[in-house]
């Protein structure tokens, strides 16, 4: 099986070409092939696949085999994939995904792509749809204690859910602590992905992101996406930043009509072959 390693400032997948490839138990191959000793490595196995409503359709699958809705940085990857591989060649394409089709705009010169922008949609803030066991119309700088801490904790949903937390030193947090009981507390029946964020000014925050299933990533789209909606909830942030991660920057706008837009970079690392 033909795979190529991508990445989106430093959140890696393997990605594989559905149109020509063929997966059967992708659960198990994830976990295998994202092994970072003994596999591939990576935060997880991304699948390219035709799509009755897109250009294509994207399936997502997390390092434990558990798979998810969607990933900012990894569609981000699947349009540069399908541009330079001959699945879309146009600059303005759709991907089907498990939050709903997204459509994107990609950058760069009639052979290669180096960023892309993502309308990842419109942000989701009722409990029911995040979901998040909590009462209320939205979910916004409410209280929860985990461990030894009470944190005041903000949801969203980017088709996928979200816990943004903001704290005084993003640096020195310690996210292997309180990112694992926070991603399986009982409020968040899916469990969640987590964001620590500090804030540098209110058009800039830095982000350590907790990923459900991966654990502390360099990067996470959905999340920065989360972030740039909840700073904006709580009046810390304007409603357009620039999210410094661990991997990476990304450009997030949440617009006027709802829908958040990310930009960022897309880059393709190497092919290879996986021995099944």
């Amino acid at each position: 099986m033909k795979f190529a390693k991508m990445h989106g400032i430093g959140n890696d997948y393997v990605y594989v070409n559905c149109f020509k490839e063929k997966v059967e138990r992708p659960s198990e191959l994830a976990r295998k092939i994202s092994d970072r000793h003994f596999g591939v490595g990576g935060d997880g196995l991304i699948l390219i696949l035709p799509s009755k409503t897109a250009d294509c359709k994207m399936r997502m699958f997390n390092a434990d085999g558990s798979e998810a809705e969607m990933c900012g940085n990894g569609v981000r990857c699947v349009a540069k994939y399908a541009y330079e591989h001959g699945i879309a060649r146009k600059k303005e394409i759709t991907v089907e995904t498990g939050a709903g089709v997204l459509a994107l705009k990609l950058f760069g010169n009639e052979r290669v792509i180096n960023k892309v922008r993502v309308n990842m949609g419109t942000a989701r803030l009722a409990p029911a749809e995040i979901p998040a066991a909590l009462p209320g119309d939205k979910i916004v700088n409410a209280p929860l204690k985990v461990l030894d801490k009470k944190f005041r904790i903000t949801c969203v949903s980017m088709g996928n859910p979200h816990c943004v937390i903001f704290v005084e030193d993003v640096k020195d947090f310690p996210v292997e602590k309180y990112g694992p009981p926070i991603e399986t507390n009982r409020i968040f029946p899916k469990k969640t992905n987590v964001e620590f964020v500090q804030i540098v000014n209110k058009n800039e925050v830095i982000q350590r992101t907790w990923e459900r299933g991966a654990g502390e990533t360099l990067a996470c789209g959905t999340g920065a996406s989360a972030v740039c909606v909840a700073g904006a909830l709580n009046a810390l942030t304007a409603r357009k930043i620039i999210n410094h991660l661990n991997g990476g920057d990304l450009e997030l706008e949440w617009a006027a009509d709802g829908a958040v837009f990310m930009t960022g970079p897309a880059v393709e690392v190497f092919t290879g072959e996986w021995k099944m």
